[in-house]
């Protein structure tokens, strides 16, 4: 004949195997939020394409610049197989707007303007809202290097020439380790000048 001790006995062993059972479901819950939470967060970056020579205050893209931005759409339209890129961020200056535009038409995406002085905001903002995302950033020659380098990705990026135009830089932020950062070219390759 079983007591009521064995009753309570029992009772309480179930009761801690459920407890058990919960306390391992809500960790591993809690486990799969988080790590889905920290994905990698990848920045291209690039400066805008050629310019035109007029108006001299605020020019858009010449010939070349129109053909460059051709070619970067071409290449960026489907860099993520899965989803694509989630956000693009451009200068207010028109040949930054130009650069950003096709890209952001293909894609559907509005273009998030932010001012060239101010790398920290545009920063924060991207590694605030669109955290374990794709983002393109255009900007210029005098930004893009310091925007990398304040990423902690590389404080080694060269000068950029005031007419080269062909630089990708594609910055890796993963939630755990060290940030990467990948230099690629494309269109018209560029050519330094050799002054003697």
């Amino acid at each position: 004949m079983r007591t009521s001790s064995d009753k309570d006995r029992r009772r309480q062993r179930r009761r801690r195997r459920l407890q058990v059972i919960v306390i391992y479901t809500a960790i591993a819950i809690g486990l799969a939020w988080f790590f889905e939470s920290q994905d990698t967060t990848t920045i291209i970056f690039v400066r805008h394409a050629e310019k035109a020579a007029l108006p001299e205050s605020d020019p858009g893209l010449s010939e070349a610049g129109q053909r460059r931005v051709a070619e970067l759409t071409r290449q960026l339209a489907d860099a993520d197989v899965v989803a694509g890129i989630d956000a693009v961020f451009a200068t207010a200056f028109r040949r930054a707007q130009e650069t950003a535009t096709p890209i952001a038409d293909v894609l559907d995406l509005p273009i998030n303007t932010y001012d060239a002085a101010d790398t920290k905001t545009v920063l924060d903002t991207i590694l605030r809202d669109y955290k374990g995302k794709i983002i393109l950033v255009v900007g210029h020659s005098n930004t893009v290097p310091k925007l990398i380098a304040k990423l902690g990705a590389s404080k080694n990026v060269p000068e950029i020439a005031e007419d080269e135009y062909d630089n990708i830089y594609i910055i890796s932020i993963p939630w755990f380790g060290k940030t990467k950062t990948i230099r690629l070219r494309f269109g018209e390759p560029y050519v330094a000048s050799q002054v003697q």
